[in-house]
């Protein structure tokens, strides 16, 4: 039965009650859902409590974008300094995101068995822990062992902060500005990681890149264990038991699929290549394997197919999907062409994306406060034409240019576009599913950040493998004409199917469950 708005609230002249989150649904107060959104959430004892919590869950995400970013900077230092191969300097950067993106369900499962608090710590100490390790790396082969390794903390913890903030924060304004600082410290760790890889590639050595975050890390993980509610956030009545029949089939799949693309471009033959399409070919039938058993085999699947009926669900992945390929691909080859092409330093290089950082802060403090009063579809069109002018730029950029003219609106479209996606995918996401879901919610979200960089990079590579005669400088902009489509394709997705409402205060996933089941009662 569908609800209506004057199915969620009670008569405004119930306001005096005082608010509370433990009164039914059906007897809250329009006035009342607006205060339960804006005040702190009752877990929370003081505000130093809170904004520790906050510290701990920004400074992970600041951690994620660090090893994305920053390592791309300090790619050229790294590929003299332990002799990498020019065919094979694509796979230290991406590894991360693969590994990454692949074991995000698998974690977030472990979050709902065993409560987000074990997982988020585990998963800052373990990248903390290879951190330190790979800054002793001796050769091509470590790093990129090192690299893949880092890979399971963000699986870990990046899954279960959207758990801990998605059951923590009711919908409402408080919610949306926690949401878009989590979503600013992507832009800020990006920024940071290029600064601190421009600084160990030109001026210190190139390992204190690993182990200055390994000590932030280090101290984001004594936080966490002081400050991150240890209890379980959601009561389940039934115990949860990991899809190990999906989790068997998911993996690999999505591992093989994506090695192959990949590694397409550099193998002997190409696609000839026995290995290339062998492993296309598992890949793919391991994935089919996967949407046979979490639809019709798994009692409790990683990827429950009732996700993707929420209305708007899937072109909003579908879209999600084409633009965080679109920023993996601006992030590796603009850092590249600025070096490579343009022969600016590294830390140059750094300045020259500082608007991003700046970008971000200034779009979180707006965010924050505007987002319940703005509309979802709104605001993910113009971050669509963010991505657009992030390619197109460098697309179109000449032999001589202006930083001003060119590289500056580059980044600022490039900032509105994650920025804002991030922030209002992850906002209606969560909203969206019960609080027993919320791992899932934030395993959706970073699978799709993850696979959508390490899949449209690997496309991305194929291009300039393909166009490598014209010249490293039009090979490059080939790959910012691929781009280009792909976000002028998720443009039109934004604009055509993709329909999001207003973040503003309202019921939770289970209480408007809840109030379903008194209606019908």
């Amino acid at each position: 039965m569908a609800l209506s708005p004057e199915m969620t609230v009670n008569d405004p002249s119930e306001s005096s009650k005082s608010p509370s989150p433990t009164r039914p649904a059906h007897v809250l107060t329009e006035i009342e859902l607006e205060r339960l959104g804006r005040q702190r959430p009752d877990i929370f004892r003081t505000w130093w409590a809170e904004f520790g919590f906050c510290i701990a869950i920004l400074g992970s995400m600041l951690s994620a974008e660090y090893f994305i970013s920053g390592f791309t900077i300090i790619l050229p230092t790294l590929s003299t300094v332990l002799d990498i191969p020019l065919e094979s300097r694509t796979w230290p950067a991406n590894v991360f995101s693969l590994v990454t993106g692949a074991f995000l369900l698998p974690f977030a499962r472990l979050a709902e068995m065993y409560g987000a608090y074990i997982v988020f710590t585990a998963g800052l100490v373990w990248l903390c822990v290879w951190s330190l390790v790979a800054g002793f790396s001796q050769n091509f082969l470590m790093l990129t062992f090192c690299r893949a390794l880092q890979g399971f903390g963000p699986a870990a913890f990046l899954p279960a902060g959207i758990m801990l903030l998605g059951s923590i924060y009711r919908p409402g304004p408080r919610k949306n500005l926690v949401f878009c600082l989590y979503g600013t410290f992507s832009p800020l760790g990006f920024f940071f990681g290029i600064f601190i890889g421009g600084l160990s590639g030109d001026h210190i050595q190139w390992s204190w890149y690993f182990w200055i975050a390994a000590i932030l890390l280090a101290l984001f993980s004594v936080v966490a264990l002081l400050y991150v509610p240890a209890g379980r956030l959601d009561q389940r009545s039934e115990p949860v038991k990991m899809d190990w029949l999906g989790m068997a089939t998911i993996v690999p799949g999505l591992l093989l699929v994506v090695f192959a693309i990949t590694d397409s471009s550099h193998a002997p033959r190409g696609w000839s290549t026995p290995y290339i399409y062998v492993t296309l070919i598992v890949g793919v039938l391991f994935l089919g394997a996967a949407f046979y058993v979490e639809g019709w085999i798994s009692e409790a699947p990683l990827l429950p197919f009732e996700l993707f009926q929420i209305k708007a669900m899937k072109p909003l992945i579908a879209a999600l999907f084409l633009t965080y390929g679109v920023f993996g691909i601006y992030l590796f080859y603009a850092s590249f062409y600025i070096m490579d092409v343009v022969g600016v330093s590294a830390l140059r290089t750094t300045a020259w994306f500082a608007p991003m950082a700046v970008g971000g802060l200034v779009l979180a403090t707006v965010g924050g406060f505007t987002l319940h009063l703005l509309s979802g579809k709104v605001l993910l069109v113009a971050s669509g034409i963010g991505y657009v002018v992030s390619v197109l730029l460098f697309a179109l950029i000449p032999d001589r240019f202006s930083y001003w003219a060119y590289v500056f609106p580059a980044m600022l479209g490039s900032t509105l576009g994650v920025d804002v996606t991030y922030s209002v995918s992850n906002v209606f996401i969560t909203t969206s599913l019960p609080k027993h879901q919320q791992g899932l919610a934030g395993a959706v979200v970073w699978v799709v950040i993850f696979l959508g960089i390490g899949f449209f990079l690997g496309v991305a590579d194929i291009v300039v493998s393909c166009t490598a005669h014209l010249g490293v400088k039009q090979s490059y902009k080939a790959a910012f004409w691929f781009g280009t489509g792909c976000a002028g394709l998720a443009l039109l997705m934004f604009v055509a199917l993709v329909d999001v409402g207003q973040a503003k205060s309202a019921l939770t996933a289970d209480e408007k469950k809840e109030l379903e089941a008194r209606l019908e009662g």
